[in-house]
């Protein structure tokens, strides 16, 4: 049996602005259908993933910005984060985290700068959409 990740469900309080951010983060618009003024989808993909996002109205019940920790895997940290600030998002600088391969929630442990050994799945940047929909860039030159 196979199980493929599809879509993950974003809550946002202004449908609008999301696309506009997520279009200008370079996300591939697939859909904006309305219902009527309670039903609303906005389905976008980020370039090169099989996995999309979903927003829009009377989609989900879950608080606006509480959606924490989605990541995208990107090939080289350095490179995605000039294209991303270049297109305005904000990605706040690369880190890696001295503890481990994966990193905390929290700035504990956090040292800014890629990994120095540029190891898999060690370089980190975040941002976030403008409701606080907490996004973290991974970086993976080989996917294990």
């Amino acid at each position: 049996m196979e199980l493929r990740l599809g879509v993950l469900v974003l809550p946002v309080s202004d449908v609008d602005r999301a696309k506009a951010f997520y279009e200008a983060a370079g996300f591939r618009l697939d859909a904006d259908h309305a219902v009527d003024d309670s039903y609303r989808v906005v389905h976008m993909t980020p370039p090169g993933s099989a996995c999309s996002i979903l927003f829009g109205t009377g989609v989900t019940t879950a608080v606006p910005g509480s959606v924490q920790g989605l990541h995208l895997v990107v090939s080289d940290i350095e490179r995605a984060c000039r294209e991303l600030d270049a297109r305005g998002v904000e990605t706040g600088g690369i880190f890696h985290d001295t503890s481990g391969m994966f990193h905390r929630c929290t700035d504990e442990k956090r040292v800014n700068g890629p990994d120095p050994q540029r190891r898999d799945y060690h370089s980190y940047a975040e941002f976030k959409d403008p409701d606080g929909n907490g996004w973290v860039l991974q970086e993976v030159p080989v996917r294990v």
